[in-house]
């Protein structure tokens, strides 16, 4: 038996190796995903290129890092430079999350009332549920800077932490990836407008997000 054993062992072995499909295969179509952490910094994302890249390194870590990856963010217009829209960095769809679930087929979908983005769908690149409204801790307030419809805010009030660029100063529009408000109405449960940022420190730091059930967390779209 022990010589049996010897034999075949390397042999049964290596069938199983085989046979065991490839760790990342789940995520090899993934098109959308819900950021598992942010960069650490609240609205300070380094920019919107700062956040494409944030994308595109948990996209590579979750095995979609082919990919073009784009954060779902607007900016608004400031120093010289126009505004930017959400909807147009994301391509045409559709998406579909780490389990294969298409949360919207194309970008009219996407923002109308009848997308598929909810609590389950919305998950991180690793394929997991982040917490949402009665989960300890909440982070279900997700960093856009948009509107309904999404497009960016106009000139004046900040909606984008200064361009992503800011962890002391200005707000962040948020939606709610679980659709889930303090309210019956729409806008409360919103999953890309809910509400703009706030707390003690004005409403870009870590700490001011997490007051109000947040994380830093933002969408993800692969684009191609």
């Amino acid at each position: 038996m022990r010589a049996f054993a010897k034999f075949f062992g390397p042999a049964c072995l290596a069938l199983a190796v085989v046979a065991a499909p490839p760790a990342q295969a789940q995520s090899a179509d993934t098109s959308f995903f819900l950021t598992s952490n942010g960069p650490g910094k609240g609205g300070d994302l380094g920019g919107i290129a700062g956040a494409d890249l944030h994308c595109q390194a948990l996209a590579q870590a979750a095995g979609a890092g082919a990919k073009t990856w784009r954060a779902y963010l607007s900016t608004q217009a400031a120093d010289g430079q126009p505004a930017v829209n959400a909807k147009d960095r994301i391509g045409k769809g559709p998406w579909k999350n780490a389990k294969g679930d298409v949360v919207a087929k194309d970008v009219a979908d996407l923002h109308s009332a009848g997308n598929n983005m909810t609590k389950q769908t919305a998950l991180s690149e690793k394929g997991e549920v982040i917490n949402g409204r009665g989960d300890t801790p909440n982070r279900h307030d997700v960093l856009t800077g948009s509107q309904p419809d999404g497009t960016a805010f106009a000139a004046g009030d900040d909606r984008t932490c200064r361009n992503w660029t800011s962890s002391t100063q200005g707000a962040a529009m948020v939606g709610h990836s679980d659709r889930q408000g303090l309210r019956d109405d729409d806008a409360s449960k919103s999953w890309n407008s809910s509400h703009p940022s706030r707390g003690p420190e004005g409403g870009c730091s870590a700490s001011d997000l997490k007051s109000t059930g947040g994380d830093g967390l933002f969408y993800c779209f692969a684009a191609n």
